[in-house]
């Protein structure tokens, strides 16, 4: 059953030595299957903010936070009736390791702006995208819902 309230959500923007971002492909048979995605997932209650930041981050690509700052939010409501309804909460993050992917992802890449054109991103990772690398403007001005810092 599809939770009444909004859910909280961290997602991580984590940069290679290049400046490429890492995006992880939903395994199939998972929600968004075959969708790429940020790393991240739901904030369990009682976890503080950074805490679950860390957890998801270990458990989708076994890499440890050695520094993370805190970006924007997102508000995604949900895209047909029924829908989940998420917060998102975007840090940047500088970690330490390669990736190693549990079974929610089939694989990773890292990718930059120019080599994102006809990926299927999922969980609103476009938009943040675009934030993040400031061409898409704070506040609703595109039409978009984003939050303010």
């Amino acid at each position: 059953m599809t939770p009444r309230y909004p859910v909280p959500v961290v997602r991580a923007i984590v940069q290679d030595g290049e400046g490429r971002i890492l995006l992880l492909r939903r395994a199939a048979g998972t929600h968004s299957g075959a969708g790429w995605c940020l790393p991240g997932g739901k904030i369990d209650y009682g976890n503080l903010v950074e805490e679950a930041l860390r957890r998801e981050l270990a458990e989708e690509t076994g890499l440890g936070v050695e520094q993370s700052r805190f970006l924007f939010f997102q508000d995604s409501p949900p895209l047909e009736s029924g829908g989940m309804h998420c917060i998102n909460f975007y840090f940047e993050c500088r970690c330490a390791g390669e990736p190693r992917l549990n079974d929610e992802s089939s694989e990773f890449l890292w990718v930059d702006r120019r080599s994102l054109e006809g990926m299927n991103l999922v969980f609103g990772a476009d938009k943040a995208l675009e934030r993040y690398w400031g061409e898409l403007p704070y506040g609703d001005e595109a039409g978009d819902p984003l939050g303010t810092p």
